[in-house]
């Protein structure tokens, strides 16, 4: 017993080096961002999907890219444009004259990590093609289902403040993601190794530490981080009071919330806590994790009412709320 509990301790201790070396080649190319890393790794762990939102210039599709090559996963790049069409996403069927018969083309959509820039921008018959490889991780060309290799991401990012020209995502679309990402300015210190790089006009290499067999292994260890019934209650009752604040003595709420999160946010939230428990190298969920990871699961979940428009309270601003009202059981 103790030596499968030595070996157990060595494996875990191995797999946080790994997730140190990643972190340790994307700093080579990226400078601060740690958040959005941390937050690329979760949905690397949990094989879900991200959604990235900041203004131009934060480095957000250097990131992606970046975060792929770390990992040894093949990439690509979407640029979503009022005149793409879904095929130009998932492929299409060719007609092959030698052959006297169609086959499929695959899109771009067949990769490892597939980054959706400026997903906004595309209609909705365009959005909605990336919804059942999302879910099913499989797409449907010409009655045929394909599915989709492993590990499969999407890493979609949208501007904020450039409204002209775009189509807001559907509540069925963002639902699909399990993070919304919003990436800020860098501090002044990191601006100035910003500055530093470009005036050097130098950038490092990046090496993959990994691959899909090291990425598979990685998630059966965040898996089995400890969630205890007093956590799980926690995440339970967080969700829970998007949806009926007065319950929690924050009747305040309730005239600004439309339409809370559903059960996919308990879900997505427990299994991100224990991701974030992870990647800080524990095998246990404090409530700390729980309340670091929550606003990135919940903002893009909660519907606000006219009312909150009128005040001015955004869902971030009743996350917060939230966090500061429902205690821990």
């Amino acid at each position: 017993m103790a030596q499968e509990r030595a070996a157990s301790n060595l494996e875990t201790q191995r797999q946080f080096e790994l997730l140190r070396e990643i972190r340790g080649q994307i700093g080579r190319v990226i400078v601060g961002q740690d958040a959005l890393v941390d937050r690329l790794l979760i949905a690397l762990l949990t094989n879900n999907h991200a959604l990235i939102e900041g203004v131009p210039g934060l480095a957000k599709t250097l990131t992606v890219s970046t975060f792929a090559r770390a990992l040894h996963c093949s990439f690509a790049r979407i640029q979503f444009t009022p005149d793409l069409l879904p095929a130009d996403i998932t492929g299409t069927m060719v007609f092959d004259p030698r052959e006297a018969d169609f086959h499929v083309r695959r899109g771009p959509i067949f990769a490892n990590v597939v980054l959706a820039d400026e997903i906004n921008r595309a209609p909705a018959k365009v959005q909605s093609a990336l919804l059942e490889a999302m879910q099913e991780r499989q797409v449907s060309v010409g009655g045929e289902s394909l599915p989709l290799p492993s590990p499969f991401l999407v890493l979609a990012t949208q501007n904020p403040i450039e409204h002209e020209g775009t189509y807001p995502l559907p509540e069925a679309q963002l639902d699909r993601f399990m993070l919304k990402v919003l990436v800020e300015y860098p501090e002044r210190e990191e601006e100035r190794d910003i500055l530093r790089r470009g005036l050097e006009g130098s950038e490092d290499g990046v090496e993959a530490v990994t691959g899909p067999e090291g990425i598979a292994d990685l998630r059966a260890a965040a898996v089995t981080v400890e969630v205890n019934e007093r956590l799980r209650e926690y995440v339970v009752r967080l969700v829970e009071a998007t949806r009926d604040p007065a319950r929690y003595q924050m009747e305040a709420l309730a005239p600004l919330i439309e339409f809370g999160a559903s059960p996919r946010a308990t879900v997505f939230l427990a299994r991100a806590s224990q991701a974030f428990a992870f990647i800080n190298e524990r095998d246990y969920v404090v409530p700390d994790d729980v309340k670091a990871i929550a606003p990135d699961v919940l903002r893009h979940r909660i519907i606000t009412t006219y009312e909150a428009e009128a005040q001015a309270v955004t869902a971030e601003t009743i996350v917060q709320q939230l966090l500061d009202g429902v205690g821990i059981p």
